[in-house]
């Protein structure tokens, strides 16, 4: 977690305390600072030496929030928000895990019955007291108690785009130690699942204690809590960090076998068994002559292990990528060198889900417009929110808004060397229709509709309703999730991508690291119907136009290759698709 990072979270953190005390107003204003500061590209820190004056240039950083950002830096804590914590002493972040708990609800749990934990609410829940409070009732109470198992689940897993960053970082620190041949990423963060349980990294080395040492000493490292000769554990911020040190000869074997997933590897160990060959961390054996082969790791003739393309190779395959590693179909695509050319981030030439201040984005149009084309796109769209359900009032646009916006985003397109696409983030209502007006969705050039609000039960009717709309052209975070918050609706993502492929409406890979919705596995099923799939960063500053990554791996995970991705070709065959 970088500095930015931390400090939005405890802007986070005050943002709740100051909701769940009934606080009107600040909350948002909090969120808002948070938000601009986890995107900002300089180190806020560093801003923090030079002042508070230097803080507050940051877009929706005031005066007030400043001087507590300077507090926190020099300090390590910002004094009123202690006195709230004190004032109430809840696990916030676990409680808002729970689908339908928010912050102002954890207020009044708290003041009216106790409740603390997670184990408090349960324990509330189970009891049969939460029904009783004003407002709530037996079904809140059923669905609060129905929702702490995913709540307990998510709370122990941390945000790929948290801790892939910080794996990066610490694999970046080791390739500049001497003794360390090799370093790479390893488990589920190099397969590029949306949350991970901690960070692996894997060291080639003869020289472990060296290396081990130089893990222990990292600057950003804030507890160790074991060091061995080849193995280690560190904790910086909030994310563990595991480290394994291996023989350079071994290390292809070894980032196979930790890389996963466990049931990939039993898979390529059962095909090496068929072959009379043994596969395990240490590398490939051939065990044709040998009475037991469990008798010793390393017992047999070594055929491969120095590299993870020689591992395939012996046992009869072709190399596979990490996000294909879950046993879905990949050994045998393989076995036959039938594996797609998946989709890389060099192919994506835009974004077609952005905002700006016109909404809930903390930058103008021009800016985002600037942005885009820093980062290297041939198009853009800014796609600002409708009003309607799940949108906060006043950040929504109406039907007027929205003609008054298309006149400046043409303006601003025609002062720049970059397509810029007029569009809209319209709401999916639960009957699927959407809450824009026909005719004023005719005139944009790109239309995103996204369900925002009653984001349980089984959604897919109201999606294929929305994808049959002829003015809509791409169905937006599909499920609504937010991971380690709440699951989402459920979709028969065959129906669903079967509409959409009739309808040429694309699905899109939301790749805000909070979202990452469609998942991989649904972006498999989606394109099987022949479904046409957009990865979008949904930025809301220029900062978040680098989550684009997230969304590229997402959809490597359900086997997409860049014909399948509709922002991936030109702008003449964007409009074709759009028209």
């Amino acid at each position: 977690m970088s500095k930015n990072d931390e400090i939005a979270r405890e802007l986070e953190a005050f943002a709740d305390l100051l909701e769940a005390k009934g606080v009107e107003y600040k909350p948002r204003a909090y969120r808002r600072a948070a938000e601009n500061i986890r995107d900002h590209t300089a180190a806020v820190d560093g801003l923090a030496t030079e002042g508070e004056d230097a803080v507050a240039e940051i877009e929706a950083v005031g005066d007030a929030i400043s001087a507590k950002i300077v507090e926190y830096v020099d300090t390590g804590e910002i004094a009123e928000l202690e006195t709230l914590r004190e004032e109430l002493p809840v696990e916030m972040e676990a409680l808002t895990s729970v689908e339908g708990v928010g912050p102002k609800t954890v207020g009044r749990l708290y003041e009216e019955l106790g409740i603390k934990t997670l184990d408090d609410l349960e324990a509330a829940a189970e009891a049969g007291n939460i029904r009783d409070l004003s407002g709530f009732g037996q079904k809140t109470e059923a669905n609060i108690l129905d929702g702490i198992p995913f709540a307990r689940e998510a709370h122990q897993r941390e945000l790929l785009g948290v801790a892939r960053p910080r794996g990066e970082a610490v694999c970046s620190y080791l390739d500049d130690v001497e003794a360390a041949e090799q370093v790479a990423l390893a488990g589920s963060i190099r397969r590029w699942k949306p949350t991970i349980g901690d960070v692996d990294v894997l060291v080639g080395s003869t020289d472990g204690e060296t290396v081990i040492t130089a893990f222990t000493e990292w600057d950003d490292c804030d507890r160790v809590l074991s060091a061995g000769t080849s193995k280690a554990t560190i904790r910086a911020d909030a994310v563990q960090i595991d480290l394994r040190v291996v023989d350079p000869t071994e290390f292809g074997a070894a980032l196979q076998y930790f890389t996963g997933s466990k049931n990939h590897n039993v898979a390529v160990r059962n095909r090496a068994i068929d072959r009379e060959l043994k596969v395990n961390e240490y590398g490939v054996f051939d065990v044709s002559a040998v009475s037991d082969p469990e008798a010793d790791q390393r017992i047999g003739d070594r055929v491969a292990g120095e590299s993870e393309t020689g591992v395939y190779d012996a046992v009869g395959l072709s190399w596979i990528p990490p996000e294909l590693r879950e046993n879905r179909g990949e050994l045998a695509a393989a076995a036959a060198d039938d594996l797609p050319p998946l989709v890389e981030s060099t192919d994506i030439r835009g974004d077609l889900h952005t905002h700006t201040t016109w909404s809930d984005g903390s930058d103008s149009i021009s800016e985002m417009v600037e942005a885009a084309m820093q980062y290297g796109h041939d198009y853009v769209a800014i796609t600002d929110h409708a009003s309607g359900p799940g949108i906060l009032s006043g950040v929504g646009l109406d039907d007027d808004e929205i003609r008054e916006q298309l006149d400046v985003i043409r303006r601003v397109g025609a002062e720049h060397d970059i397509t810029v696409l007029a569009g809209i983030e319209a709401n999916i209502h639960t009957d699927g229709s959407v809450s824009v007006s026909d005719d004023v969705l005719a005139d944009l050039d790109i239309v995103i509709a996204a369900p925002h609000s009653s984001l349980d039960g089984d959604g897919t009717d109201r999606l294929c309703t929305a994808a049959r709309h002829p003015e809509v052209d791409v169905i937006a975070h599909p499920t609504g999730r937010r991971l380690n918050q709440r699951a989402g609706m459920d979709l028969d993502m065959a129906a669903v991508g079967e509409v959409a492929a009739e309808h040429d409406t694309a699905l899109e890979i939301n790749a805000h690291p909070r979202r990452l919705d469609l998942s991989g596995h649904a972006v498999k099923q989606a394109i099987e119907q022949g479904a046409k799939i957009t990865i979008n960063t949904d930025a809301h500053a220029p900062a978040g136009y680098d989550h684009m990554r997230f969304g590229v791996h997402t959809a490597r995970r359900g086997w997409a290759t860049a014909d399948d991705i509709l922002n991936a070709g030109s702008i003449e065959s964007l409009r074709e698709v759009l028209n």
